[in-house]
C-alpha cells in the first residue's frame, strides 16, 4: 500500500499521522494492500481552484475528493482489487477554522476530514438523509476506533 502525503500548505501538520490514518482506513475498510492513496494539503487559493474547475462552488472548502479507479470497500474474504484509490485534497485553513467552531484542534479536525476523503473515494455520499447517516456513522466509528477515543463532532453535511 502506498499512502503519500504531500504538505504543500502554508501551515504545519502531522504528516505521519495522516500516512498512520490512511493505512488504518484502507486496512478497516479491506482496500488491497498495493492500492495507492494521496493526501495533498493545499492553501485556500489552491483549493478553491480546484473547488471551481470540479464542482463550479465558488469559495475554499475544507476536503476535495478525486476517484480514480473507483475502488469500493471490500470484504474480509474479498479485499478490493488493487489500484490507484485516488487524491484527497485538504486546506489546513479552512480546518483550523472548522476546529475552532467546532471544539477541537485542527489535527483532530484533519483526521475527521481525511476520513470523509477516503470514504467519498470508495463511493460513499452524503446526498440523501440516509446516505448521509450511513457515511457519518461510519466516519464516527472508524476514526474513534483509529484515535481509541470519540471522534470529533463534524462541523459540516
Amino acid at each position: 500500500m502506498s499512502i503519500e502525503v504531500n504538505n504543500e500548505s502554508a501551515l504545519p501538520a502531522d504528516e505521519e499521522a495522516l500516512a498512520r490514518l490512511g493505512r488504518f482506513l484502507l486496512d478497516a475498510l479491506y482496500v488491497h494492500p498495493e492500492a495507492d492513496l494521496s493526501i495533498i494539503l493545499v492553501d485556500e487559493d489552491a483549493i478553491e481552484k480546484l473547488h471551481i474547475e470540479w464542482m463550479d462552488l465558488p469559495g475554499p472548502t475544507d476536503v476535495l475528493s478525486f476517484p480514480m479507479d473507483e475502488l469500493r470497500p471490500g470484504s474480509p474474504g474479498r479485499p478490493t482489487p488493487a489500484g490507484v484509490l485516488g487524491d484527497i485534497v485538504l486546506c489546513p485553513q479552512v480546518a483550523a477554522q472548522q476546529a475552532e467552531t467546532a471544539g477541537h484542534s485542527m489535527e483532530d479536525e484533519l483526521l475527521l476530514l481525511t476520513t470523509h476523503g477516503v470514504l467519498h473515494l470508495l463511493g460513499y455520499d452524503h446526498a440523501e438523509p440516509e446516505e448521509e447517516a450511513e457515511m457519518f456513522g461510519l466516519q464516527r466509528h472508524l476514526l474513534s476506533d483509529f484515535l481509541g477515543k470519540d471522534a470529533p463532532k463534524e462541523t459540516r453535511s
